[in-house]
């Protein structure tokens, strides 16, 4: 009766003990939202041949050392990450949230309403000036673009035009996708973001964002592979 009772007793034990949860992991290894990885895309930007005829800063006051660099199937550039929250408010972009915030976006909504930062996955490129224009090299809203940050591959597109002589801003769901935090009071990257935009590609609608990586997906593939993005 004795070996019954401790026998019954262990296996209650047993039982009332807390089960070990496997070690958690958010992202994998590699982390990559399609089939190109990071490194794939790195190793094809890393040589810079401008395209801007001059540089831009990565913040207000800061030096003026970021090109714009180009390739036959897309530009690119490499900065930091500041954090837009404009265009139609929600619960994490609003004029509470972010003392900038500005309800539009130079691209809209095929409902004509401004873009979602924090739903959408959206780069901001400088306005058109002497220094640079987007629109010469086949960009415009939707353009589709490639976000790289240490092994994540975002895809995005073009949604919103930001200062003449700044680069490196993207919406807030650019970020939080990314691993970037995504406070637009002090979030964001101070360096080591990639934006690869290519050349002549365009999701419609533009708030599509499956659409995007889709598209995203195919001309990165080609790009990575040294083939041309618009099939040739």
């Amino acid at each position: 009766m004795v070996l019954q009772s401790l026998t019954l007793a262990v296996a209650s034990a047993a039982l009332l003990a807390p089960t070990p949860h496997p070690a958690a992991h958010p992202h994998p290894a590699v982390w990559r939202e399609g089939a190109v990885s990071a490194a794939d895309l790195l190793a094809k930007v890393r040589d810079c041949s401008p395209v801007s005829r001059g540089r831009y800063r990565s913040d207000n006051g800061a030096p003026a050392n970021i090109p714009v660099c180009g390739t036959r199937d897309a530009v690119f550039w490499k900065a930091d990450m500041d954090i837009d929250c404009d265009g139609s408010p929600g619960p994490r972009c609003n004029r509470r949230t972010d003392p900038y915030f500005a309800a539009s976006t130079a691209y809209a909504q095929s409902d004509g309403r401004p873009l979602s930062a924090e739903r959408l996955p959206f780069i901001v490129v400088p306005a058109p000036s002497a220094l640079w224009d987007y629109r010469d090299h086949g960009i415009g809203g939707g353009s589709v673009v490639a976000v790289v940050y240490r092994d994540r591959v975002q895809y995005a597109v073009v949604g919103d035009t930001g200062p003449q002589g700044v680069l490196g801003e993207a919406s807030y769901a650019t970020a939080k996708a990314l691993g970037i935090r995504a406070d637009p009071r002090g979030g964001g990257a101070p360096s080591g973001v990639t934006y690869i935009v290519f050349k002549n590609t365009k999701v419609s609608p533009i708030e599509d964002h499956a659409a995007a990586v889709t598209e995203g997906e195919r001309v990165a593939r080609r790009f990575a592979d040294g083939r041309r993005t618009d099939g040739g």
